[in-house]
C-alpha cells in the first residue's frame, strides 16, 4: 500500500455531501483529501431529479419548512437538525449558485413547486437534472482547488492513531486529523438481497456505516428504508428508474386498474408508497407485460408547458422507449430508494466518536423515519458544509 502525506481532513465519498464537505473544509484552510469508492462521478446524488427544498415563497418560512419535515417524519426526526436544515436552506441555495448552479426561474424569481408532504411551494429545480447540476458544480469546485483526490479507493479500514486517524482506502494508507464519512447508504445491497428494484447506484452497499459502528459510533433508525413511490415499471428499460415526483407536483395523479384515484398523490412518500402496495394487494392494480405489479400514473394531466421546462429528461427517456407520457398514462410501482437512518450526529455533523463526522445519507436524524423529497440534496449541502468546516476547525 502507498502512504499519502498526512491531511487535516479526509473525506470519504464523492456524492453531493462529500464534495460539499471537501470544498467547505478546504475553504476553511484545511489540507483535504477525498477518497471515492469508484470514480469521482459515481454517486447517487447525481441521479436525483426532483429538486431541492428551500423556503423562498412569500407565504413560506424556514419554520413552516421545519414543521413539514417534522410531520413527514411522524415526529421522529431530531428537531435540532431539522431547524438547522431548514434555517440554512436559503443560504445553501445561494452558495450553490455561487458555485455555478443555475436554478430554473420564472417571473423574476425561482420556479417553485409543491412536493409530497409539503404545505407550500418550495421545491427549486434545474429542470429534472437537479442532482446532476449540483454535483457537477461541486466537483468542478473540487477540481479547481488544492484538494487531493483518490478515485477507486474504497474505505476498508479506519483506526485511531496519535492525533488522528489512519484510513485504508484501496491501495492507499491515508492519515488525517479528522475524517468526514459521506459514503451514502446500503439500498443497492439491500435490494439485491431482497430481489427488488432500486434507484440506487451499485456502490450503495453500506460497509462504511458498519466500519463507523465498529469504532463505537451510535446509529439510529437503520431499519427505516424508504421506497420511492414512483419507480418505473414498464417498459423494461425504465424499471428501477425514479420517475420524478414533480410529475405529481405538476398535475399527475395515481390511478388504479379502474382509472380511479385512490390516494392523495401529494402525500408523504411512505403514505403514497403504502397506498400503492395496498391497492395492488387488494387486486386493484395492473400488471406489466412481464408480469410485475403496477398502477397508473396519469401524466397526461401535466400541462405540456410545465413538462417541457421541468421534466425534459423524463420525457426523452420514455419517448425513446416508445411511450409519450403526455399522451398516455405510465406504469409505476414503488422501488427501494433511500436509507433514512444512519450514524447519530450533532449540530456540527460530528458522530459520537471524537473526530469522525458524517453527512448525507450515511447520517441519521435529520429526516427521522421518513424523508421528504427535495431534502436529501439540501441535507447534503447544509450538513456537508457544516461537517467540512467543523472537521477543519477541529484539525486546526
Amino acid at each position: 500500500m502507498a502512504a499519502a502525506a498526512p491531511f487535516d481532513v479526509l473525506v470519504v465519498g464523492s456524492g453531493a455531501s462529500g464534495l460539499a464537505a471537501a470544498v467547505s473544509a478546504e475553504r476553511s484552510g484545511a489540507r483535504v483529501g477525498l477518497a471515492a469508492k469508484d470514480s469521482l462521478q459515481s454517486c447517487n446524488s447525481a441521479k436525483a431529479q426532483g429538486g431541492i427544498q428551500a423556503a423562498f415563497g412569500a407565504d413560506d418560512s424556514p419554520e413552516q419548512h421545519a414543521e413539514d419535515v417534522w410531520q413527514s417524519s411522524h415526529e421522529t426526526a431530531d428537531r435540532r437538525l431539522v431547524e438547522i436544515l431548514t434555517g440554512e436552506a436559503p443560504r445553501a441555495i445561494h452558495w450553490l449558485e455561487e458555485l455555478g448552479v443555475e436554478f430554473t426561474r420564472e417571473n423574476g424569481g425561482y420556479r417553485l413547486a409543491r412536493c409530497g408532504g409539503a404545505s407550500r411551494k418550495r421545491l427549486l429545480q434545474v429542470g429534472d437534472r437537479t442532482g446532476h447540476a449540483i454535483t457537477k458544480a461541486l466537483r468542478d469546485a473540487v477540481e479547481a482547488s488544492s484538494i487531493e483526490t483518490f478515485p477507486k479507493s474504497p474505505l476498508s479500514g479506519l483506526e485511531p492513531i496519535e492525533n488522528g486517524w489512519r484510513a485504508r482506502c484501496g491501495e492507499h494508507v491515508i492519515d488525517a486529523a479528522t475524517v468526514v464519512l459521506a459514503a451514502g447508504g446500503r439500498c443497492y445491497r439491500e435490494a439485491q438481497e431482497r430481489g427488488e428494484l432500486t434507484t440506487n447506484h451499485p456502490g450503495a452497499t453500506g460497509e462504511v456505516t458498519q466500519i463507523a459502528i465498529d469504532l463505537g459510533a451510535d446509529s439510529r433508525d437503520l431499519d427505516a428504508l424508504q421506497y420511492h413511490p414512483n419507480g418505473g415499471a414498464w417498459p423494461s428499460a425504465m424499471q428501477g428508474y425514479s420517475i420524478p415526483e414533480t410529475t405529481r407536483s405538476y398535475g399527475a395523479v395515481l390511478l388504479n386498474a379502474d382509472r380511479e384515484e385512490f390516494t392523495d398523490s401529494l402525500g408523504p412518500r411512505d403514505a403514497v408508497s403504502r397506498a400503492i402496495f395496498d391497492e395492488v394487494e387488494a387486486g386493484r392494480g395492473v400488471e406489466t407485460e412481464d408480469g410485475r405489479p403496477a398502477v397508473y400514473l396519469d401524466t397526461t394531466r401535466i400541462p405540456e408547458s410545465d413538462a417541457n421546462v421541468s421534466l425534459p429528461y423524463m420525457l426523452r427517456r420514455y419517448r425513446a422507449g416508445g411511450i409519450d407520457p403526455l399522451a398516455a398514462p405510465i406504469l409505476t410501482y414503488p422501488v427501494l430508494h433511500y436509507q433514512n437512518g444512519g450514524l447519530v450526529i450533532d449540530e456540527h455533523a460530528e458522530t459520537t466518536v471524537d473526530g469522525i463526522y458524517a453527512c448525507g445519507e450515511i447520517a441519521g436524524g435529520t429526516h427521522g423515519r421518513n424523508r421528504m423529497m427535495g431534502n436529501s440534496l439540501l441535507e447534503c449541502t447544509v450538513f456537508g458544509r457544516r461537517a467540512g468546516k467543523a472537521a477543519a476547525e477541529k484539525a486546526a
